[in-house]
């Protein structure tokens, strides 16, 4: 059964929406610096006022991938676990100190990127340098994302300490997974700026070990990609559910799968570096097999949740094999939106399997096959999620309702948001395919022969921007609305309760030292060695390499 939830208070509330505010303002930025870029490649629009086309490629990687994802991330998970555990004064406090800290930091590379001082994109790979403020700004942002981490593990601890015996809430759980995962794979991106890349750009360093910057990198980048998503399988386990009048199909699935999506998340970043030399190709085989590991937690996701929903069904007394899923709540925003991007993990997943595989991942690697494939997981199956919870969390958060008109204006932003990616995302597979380069501007191949036939789909790419950015504005004014001008009233804050009949979740699930202990081998396991020959036998460091290419 769920345990007692808390209520918020308004200290409470103003913290997570900062969150929100922040999350919001950096979707219209992003989103504008993507529309951009989709007319610069269509070939028929040149950046004003000498704008470099690498400044928009990388605030939009940044504020996107990086910025949004993390304030919404970990004010959702904050919302979760103050429902779920409770908060203290003292913790809010500690939180706003996070907020605060990632707030500077945002603001630092910000400023750094615009002025085209930090054009570096955003995997900022080395020998590309960008000025300290930008390094210094990225490592604040990690560390007061790590006080937010140590701000919800201690909201576990006292909770546990109090109720001694009992299993944890399963999304106090699941934050704590996820916020686990996070501060092990983000101490790689720490390490490379503080020790390799700050040193570098301050001038105290002369050169820097591009291999070893590059797979520190992503030995976060990869599980990065998870920490965007756990947040999202938060919401399919424990929440969507509800609004189907349905139940958690089995707690003790539910924290399995994060167990194991903990374990193989880290360790498996060679995936990234398949066609780079210098990595022994035995460890990047070790690594593949990792990675296709985390097929196993994603199709026990999709049982578990198909499960729900069918169960559900059943309850209400459809009996045809698929006559449940009429009965779904497709009218409300706050299912739709989620279910679409579940539907959309489905391609997102196999391209996934595609690019981790070696000799596939020969055909599109550094195509722009790997952007629709983002664009498919990243800014589809996770957005959309993100969007189906703003629709319930911040008329809950600010004490108002999401009114018929709302809902149905969330239903047509859904559906905009949708088609544009389809097309956007659908071109961009296509002409990586074709060989269409991925961070380029149409101005570099502007002249060569496969033109012709790129053209069109990145026409393609930049209507499917324009109606991604008109979804945009939508869903801006509607959070505006959510947080603002909606009329008063109580907006329920949806966790389904655990199926009455289900086996009792064993208590070695919640063992942390094992799993932790796990995890930390594995990641030892597998990077230990091929570290230790990257150190000893990289070529002599790169020096510095300011950008802009040619300038």
């Amino acid at each position: 059964m769920t345990s007692k939830l808390f209520s918020f208070s308004k200290k409470e509330s103003r913290l997570y929406m900062s969150f929100m505010y922040v999350t919001f303002i950096s979707l219209f930025i992003g989103g504008l610096m993507g529309l951009l870029q989709t007319f610069v490649r269509s070939g028929k629009y040149t950046l004003p006022f000498g704008i470099d086309y690498y400044t928009i490629l990388t605030v939009h990687g940044v504020i996107l991938g990086l910025v949004l994802t993390t304030f919404f991330i970990i004010g959702f998970q904050f919302s979760l676990l103050g429902k779920t555990v409770g908060i203290s004064d003292k913790q809010i406090m500690v939180g706003w100190i996070s907020f605060w800290v990632m707030l500077i930091g945002t603001v630092m590379a910000s400023i750094t990127i615009l002025v085209g001082q930090a054009s570096v994109l955003y995997t900022f790979y080395a020998p590309l340098r960008a000025h300290p403020a930008f390094y210094i700004g990225l490592a604040l942002v990690i560390v007061g994302s790590w006080i937010a981490a140590f701000v919800n593990f201690r909201q576990l601890y006292v909770w546990k300490k109090a109720h001694k015996g009992e299993k944890s809430p399963l999304l106090a759980f699941m934050v704590t997974i996820n916020m686990i995962m996070w501060v092990i794979a983000s101490l790689g991106v720490a390490v490379s700026v503080l020790v390799l890349f700050i040193p570098w750009s301050l001038g105290y360093a002369e050169t820097i070990n591009v291999l070893l910057s590059r797979t520190l990198f992503w030995y976060f980048g990869h599980p990065l990609v998870y920490f965007w998503l756990l947040p999202a399988y938060m919401a399919w386990y424990a929440i969507i559910p509800k609004f189907v009048g349905g139940k958690i199909f089995s707690d003790s699935l539910a924290r399995l799968a994060f167990i194991l999506l903990l374990m193989f998340s880290i360790p498996v970043g060679f995936h990234h570096q398949l066609t780079e030399p210098g990595i022994d190709p035995t460890w990047k085989f070790i690594q593949v097999v990792l990675t296709f590991m985390v097929v196993i937690p994603s199709l026990m996701t999709a049982f578990s949740i198909f499960g729900s929903f069918e169960a559900a069904g059943r309850r209400k007394g459809f009996t045809s094999l698929f006559g449940w899923i009429k009965n779904l709540p497709w009218k409300d925003v706050r299912f739709l939106a989620p279910f679409i991007g579940m539907v959309a993990f489905i391609p997102g997943g196999a391209g996934g399997i595609i690019n981790a595989s070696h000799q596939m991942n020969a055909l599109v690697h550094n195509t722009i096959w790997i952007t629709g494939h983002f664009h498919l997981t990243a800014a589809t199956t996770v957005i959309l999620t993100f969007f189906g919870i703003t629709y319930w969390l911040v008329p809950h958060l600010t004490s108002r309702r999401l009114t018929p008109k709302l809902n149905k204006l969330g239903l047509i932003q859904t559906w905009i948001w949708t088609i544009g990616m389809v097309i956007m995302s659908g071109s961009m597979h296509i002409q990586g395919l074709l060989g269409g380069p991925r961070r380029s501007s149409f101005s570099e191949y502007a002249g060569g022969e496969q033109v012709a036939t790129w053209i069109n789909y990145q026409i393609a790419q930049a209507v499917g921007g324009t109606i991604l950015f008109v979804g945009i504005i939508l869903m801006v004014y509607i959070f505006i609305q959510l947080s603002f001008f909606a009329p008063k009233g109580v907006e329920e804050y949806p966790i389904a309760e655990e199926e009455p009949d289900a086996e009792k979740t064993p208590k070695f699930l919640e063992n942390w030292y094992l799993w932790i202990g796990i995890t930390i081998a594995l990641i030892l396991f597998a990077y230990t060695i091929p570290m230790i020959d990257i150190m000893k036998h990289s070529p002599p460091g790169s020096p510095p390499f300011d950008w802009p290419i040619g300038k």
